[in-house]
């Protein structure tokens, strides 16, 4: 059974970096979507980046483009997420998340991904 293990996040300072982790076990799937997504206190689940296994451009959503990026590295099954210039609104739970390519609904759509990692907060302040 697939699964997600995720590492990184914790405090930092506005305008700060911090890079997310998330290992695919046994492995990345060939042919799927793996995402990032966030929740802060009383928001909903928000999806903010997405890359294919397969290859082909990532998607981003607007809140964090041109600040956070998504890369994947086959050799270590790992899907990383560059975060910078972080700002208080970045603050909440981070989740990776895996779905099999060609699934339909839009690829940052959390109820389209079937295997979560169990989350790590990162919280900025100022």
């Amino acid at each position: 059974q697939a699964q997600l293990v995720q590492s990184g996040g914790g405090s930092v300072q506005v305008g700060g970096s911090v890079r997310l982790s998330c290992v695919a076990s046994p492995s990345i799937y060939v042919d799927a979507s793996i995402a990032w997504f966030r929740q802060g206190r009383g928001l909903e689940r928000e999806g903010i980046a997405s890359i294919y296994t397969a290859g082909g451009p990532p998607h981003y959503s607007s809140s964090i483009q041109g600040r956070f990026t998504i890369s994947l590295d086959h050799a270590k099954n790992t899907v990383f997420l560059q975060m910078n210039d972080l700002q208080p609104e970045d603050t909440g739970m981070y989740y990776c998340a895996q779905r099999p390519q060609g699934r339909a609904g839009w690829v940052l759509a959390p109820h389209t991904y079937d295997v979560w990692g169990r989350g790590t907060q990162v919280t900025v302040s100022s």
